[in-house]
This record gives C-alpha cells, sequence and structure tokens, in this order.
C-alpha cells in the first residue's frame, strides 16, 4: 500500500503548481492536490477554515502517516495541522512557508487590474521572471479581477500575517524538510534559518538561484531534495 502524500498550495497556486513533485512521485505515492478553499465564504478565522477543511478531507480519504508538503500559505497549513495532529504526520516538508515574516503587497496587490503590473508581481514569485509564464500571469489576473476573490484574498493573507506560529515550533516533533530558495524574496532565507531554529527535528536544504516556489522554479532539485530526505529519514 502507498503511503499518502499531501500538497498544500499558496495563496495563489494551484494544482498545476506541483506538477514536477506529482511526476516524479506518483508512481511510489499516493498523492493528494485538495484545492484549499481561499475564496469560500464563511465565519471562521480564514487560516482555521483552512486547516479545518483539511482535517475534514483527511478523514474523508481515511488517510494517515502522512507526508505533507505545503508551498507558502500551504506550507502555514501544514504546520498548524500537524500541531493539532502529530500523529497523523510522518513527515512534514515546508517551502517557502508563511507563519513567521512573509514579504508581500496584497493589501494592494489584488486591486490592481493592470495586466502589466499583475505580471510584474508574479515574476516577483521567482528569481528568473521567465517563470511567471503567459498561463500563470493569466491565471492570477483573472483571479485578482474578480471583486469577491480579492477581498477574500486580502482576509486570507491578513489572517496569515496574525497567526504567528514561533511558540508552537518547539512543540512539533515532526521530523521536517525545509526546502528554501536563496533568492526568495517573499520568505527571505532568514526565516528558513529561524524555522530551523524553531523546529526540534528539521533540516535545511537551500537552492541558488531560486525564488519562493522551488517546487515550480527548480524541479529537479526540489525533488533530488525530497528524494534524499525520504529515503534518509526511513522508519
Amino acid at each position: 500500500m502507498k503511503q499518502s502524500m499531501i500538497l498544500l498550495h499558496g495563496l495563489f497556486g494551484g494544482l498545476s503548481n506541483w506538477h514536477g513533485v506529482v511526476q516524479n512521485f506518483e508512481s511510489r505515492y499516493d498523492i493528494h492536490i485538495p484545492p484549499l478553499p481561499i475564496y469560500d465564504q464563511h465565519n471562521q478565522d480564514n487560516l482555521d477554515y483552512l486547516v479545518n477543511y483539511l482535517e475534514n478531507y483527511i478523514q474523508q480519504h481515511h488517510l494517515e502517516k502522512l507526508i505533507l508538503i505545503g508551498n507558502s500559505l500551504g506550507g502555514h497549513v501544514a504546520i498548524l495541522y500537524t500541531h493539532r495532529h502529530p500523529e497523523m504526520v510522518d513527515k512534514l516538508i515546508l517551502t517557502g512557508s508563511s507563519g513567521l515574516y512573509e514579504n508581500n503587497s496584497l493589501g494592494s496587490f489584488p486591486k490592481r487590474g493592470n495586466y502589466n503590473y499583475i505580471r510584474e508581481r508574479v515574476a516577483y514569485t521567482f528569481y528568473d521572471p521567465a517563470t511567471a509564464t503567459d498561463e500563470l500571469v493569466d491565471e492570477v489576473f483573472k483571479t485578482t479581477t474578480n471583486a469577491a476573490k480579492c477581498m477574500r484574498i486580502v482576509r486570507m493573507a491578513k489572517s496569515a500575517q496574525r497567526n504567528y506560529v514561533g511558540p508552537i515550533l518547539p512543540e512539533i516533533p515532526t521530523n521536517t524538510l525545509l526546502i528554501w530558495g536563496e533568492e526568495d524574496k517573499i520568505s527571505p532565507p532568514d526565516v528558513a534559518h529561524e524555522f530551523l531554529q524553531f523546529l526540534p527535528n528539521a533540516s535545511l536544504v537551500m537552492l541558488p538561484k531560486c525564488g519562493h516556489a522551488p517546487m515550480m522554479e527548480l524541479p529537479e532539485l526540489f525533488n533530488e531534495s525530497l528524494e534524499r530526505f525520504l529515503l534518509e529519514s526511513q522508519g
């Protein structure tokens, strides 16, 4: 029976962000990419809503002994879930995770209807601006032109900024891998080292010439780091 691997995308992310990981690991792992309900209307704290969604998803699919991988906001959700349910998570992988510090301009970003501005902001996510393909920019632009989605994006971002995970990280015993871009301008390298300091059982891999989404920008190096971690931490 294949071990379950859950991939959690970021605020503007989607299922396609994990294409390289899926291609590399789908033959050996039971991979799940739940679409986080960022745009849902609800009365809960936004981040709690996402964690509750993940809890329900895992229960409904009868998953256990999880490999939980999260990018940016998805990493934040993964941290909170693992803190609540350490017995459910076998391994935790964080890449560009929020929870300690994020440098973003989401307060103004979603309000802009200028396509070139959106392209600049998407390119800011990566070390190599060419990674911001027309398809990716179009997807984000479409989202930012929807007033209701914009409002919920801003609220979600503010919820994440309020939710500082520093105090709970020492309480997470899970074997953890941090994969970080050396040129991450949104969650800078200092943030990765702070996670490493707070988490009791963590290791860090820094990827050169890489920004906020290593699994998209350097998928081969990301997969190599993940592969090595999974092999070394077996059992």
